[in-house]
């Protein structure tokens, strides 16, 4: 039975992402990469900026889940140095790659989600604990679609090294709660914990995330501070509100807190 109506809900879920135009449907390689419209132009925008984005992948992927990446302009840089994990880089040896691409472009005709967006004061070191995060990432020389690591993965563990950036990767974030061979973490935001197992079998409690139960990667959750449900396929349902920039709180320079 319960196969059964999960089966329905996958088909209402797909069908409303068709009618709701959030899957791209174009070949990957006409689709837009054309910025979005919110990320600021950084030749008019001297100071720092770092934002979080999400948006659907490729083909049928798209369905299941979002690719995310983090975008950062330092104080009077002419540029933004956008950072992910891309999987056909696997064949390098390393997915993570630094570019200098719209911060806000279409992936491959899907529009993006902006997730964070925090500028001024203190942002330059929050970028500096960004970076570190990076060079941090232990997965790398891996990439699987399935449960982790892969792009999502990348983004949680670099969120945890900048938890100021206060971010809440969406439940369609396949991977975020790939933990490795660690089955206790801070949640991304920096404002809970989580306990999971290979990125299968898990739940999350934060103040930034809400509650959350993982199932074989499939996130469901609800989220009391903005009224919204979690769902997977979907995403969000409830008052999401749109993320307009902040600055952060006056401790931003402090370390951030580890396990």
């Amino acid at each position: 039975m319960f196969a059964l109506a999960f089966f329905g809900y996958c088909v209402i879920a797909v069908l409303y992402l068709n009618f709701s135009r959030s899957v791209s449907t174009s070949e990957w390689w006409t689709a837009s990469r054309e910025p979005a419209g919110f990320a600021p132009d950084p030749r008019t925008t001297p100071e720092a900026v770092v934002q979080v984005y999400a948006a659907r992948t490729v083909g049928w992927r798209g369905y299941i889940g979002v690719h995310t990446w983090i975008a950062v302009k330092r104080a009077e840089a002419r540029q933004f140095t956008v950072y992910e994990v891309i999987g056909y880089r696997i064949r390098s040896g390393n997915v993570v790659a630094a570019s200098n691409r719209h911060p806000d472009g279409y992936w491959f005709g899907a529009k993006p989600e902006l997730l964070s967006d925090v500028r001024g004061e203190g942002v330059d070191q929050l970028i500096t604990d960004i970076q570190a995060g990076v060079r941090s990432y232990p997965y790398a020389d891996r990439y699987r679609v399935w449960p982790g690591p892969n792009s999502n993965t990348f983004v949680a563990w670099v969120l945890r090294h900048a938890p100021k950036l206060r971010a809440d990767l969406p439940a369609t974030a396949i991977g975020k709660d790939y933990l490795g061979n660690r089955v206790l973490m801070r949640t991304p935001s920096g404002t809970g914990l989580q306990l999971n197992v290979l990125g299968l079998i898990g739940v999350l409690l934060g103040w930034r995330e809400g509650f959350e139960v993982n199932v074989l990667g499939l996130t469901f959750g609800i989220d009391p501070r903005r009224l919204s449900l979690k769902l997977p396929l979907i995403g969000r349902i409830g008052l999401i509100g749109k993320h307009l920039p902040s600055r952060l709180q006056p401790d931003a320079s402090a370390p951030p807190k580890t396990l």
